[in-house]
């Protein structure tokens, strides 16, 4: 295996890596940040406001978006099995 090879498997794996993580990433950034602002305006802190809705909103977003990202794994592990077979087949 060519060191082309390694790196494009590295940067598929950093690719999907990215696709997994980032909504999920971006939902609990954009609900935390709501949350705090809410909690500012307020003036209530409290340690679950913030943490109770974060979760709600991942667990709504892996509901929504879990088809994709299974897809994107699979993927993912398809080639590398393919690269695995086609290795050891020669």
């Amino acid at each position: 295996m060519t060191q082309s090879a390694v790196g494009s498997l590295m940067e598929a794996g950093l690719l999907v890596a990215l696709r997994l993580a980032g909504p999920l990433l971006g939902v609990s950034l954009a609900v935390g940040l709501a949350v705090s602002l809410v909690q500012a305006i307020t003036q209530i802190n409290e340690a679950t406001l913030s943490f109770v809705p974060k979760v709600l909103a991942m667990v709504a977003t892996m509901v929504l978006l879990g088809p994709f990202m299974l897809d994107a794994l699979e993927a993912y592990a398809r080639l590398l099995l393919d690269r695995i077979v086609a290795i050891g087949g020669s």
